[in-house]
């Protein structure tokens, strides 16, 4: 089985990779999306991206990263993907599931679900424009308004030759709100021949034993619930090695802020390094305490040196 960092737009960045594959138990990440429209984009933004193009495709911790595209012209997403494959990316992902209204009002992630022949010619595309040793992969919604074309949209995915989909339980129109309809992604499974990936509202074990036993999937995509619980992933490859579990206390996840820290207000300017730390904490609220009362500590605060301060950076 494997574990997949989800791509989250603003959040799963270069950085966040980094600190998280170094914790352990993830098996590959998926970039933010390049978005892509009239052209095929230059080395340097594949780069900007995804640094990790650098370095063999790999995060230093050695955990491959795919290339997520978004788009809707079939024949310019196919030249960036041949690009990317040859600037060294490991595997295409193509975005079928974005919510974000700016990109929707651009006919590309989500609202793309409501013309499956459209998806299927995308990746088709995709597919033959890139060499057959790398693998292409799509991640759709359960559709745009609702769930009527879902099984369409994966048959379209999988006849065009994607090596695999993965799955986000809900549609556009739901949001992140739960339920995950994991129940949905096994009918879509049963449905295609190509592996399914289940993605949505695992947070804990027996979150990820629930999503497996109801959608049928090896495979599981994890996006919130590993930016909450940074050792996550690690806790659920334990489990089911030798059952020995040590979670990670809150010592070990501040200084994994700290070095996040560090580490963006090294690459942002310092007008929006407080913006990042702060997005993280508010995801770390739901797991540990300490961070919602650093959250409140930190939650006025611009500059970067008040930041550190209250944190103890060392």
């Amino acid at each position: 089985m494997k574990i997949i960092l989800a791509p989250m737009e603003g959040v799963v960045d270069y950085t966040m990779r980094d600190l998280l594959t170094q914790v352990g138990g993830i098996d590959h990440c998926v970039t933010e999306f390049l978005r892509v429209s009239d052209r095929v984009m230059p080395a340097k933004v594949f780069r900007r991206l995804c640094p990790e193009l650098l370095n063999g495709g790999k995060t230093a911790a050695g955990v491959p990263v795919i290339l997520q595209l978004l788009g809707n012209d079939p024949a310019v997403l196919a030249g960036n993907a041949r690009k990317g494959a040859k600037l060294g990316a490991p595997g295409i992902d193509l975005n079928f599931g974005c919510p974000a209204k700016t990109v929707n009002k651009s006919k590309g992630g989500a609202v793309l679900l409501d013309t499956p022949e459209l998806i299927h010619e995308i990746v088709k595309a995709v597919r033959q424009a890139v060499p057959s040793e790398v693998p292409v992969s799509a991640k759709m919604r359960l559709g745009n308004k609702d769930k009527a074309l879902a099984l369409e949209n994966a048959d379209a995915i999988a006849t065009a030759g994607a090596d695999s989909l993965a799955v986000h339980a809900r549609t556009k129109l739901e949001g992140y709100r739960p339920p995950a309809h994991w129940e949905w992604i096994a009918r879509i499974r049963e449905s295609v021949s190509i592996p399914v990936v289940a993605n949505g509202e695992v947070w804990s074990w027996d979150d990820y034993l629930r999503c497996r036993n109801v959608s049928g999937c090896r495979d599981v995509m994890i996006g919130r619930g590993l930016i909450a619980k940074p050792d996550l992933a690690l806790q659920i490859k334990q489990r089911q090695t030798d059952g020995a579990v040590s979670p990670y206390v809150w010592e070990h996840v501040n200084q994994l802020v700290q070095n996040y820290l560090y580490r963006i207000e090294q690459d942002i300017a310092p007008k929006y390094v407080h913006g990042r730390l702060k997005q993280w904490l508010h995801h770390l609220k739901r797991e540990y305490q300490e961070a919602e009362q650093l959250f409140e500590q930190v939650k006025t605060l611009r500059k970067p040196d008040e930041l550190k301060a209250i944190l103890g950076y060392q």
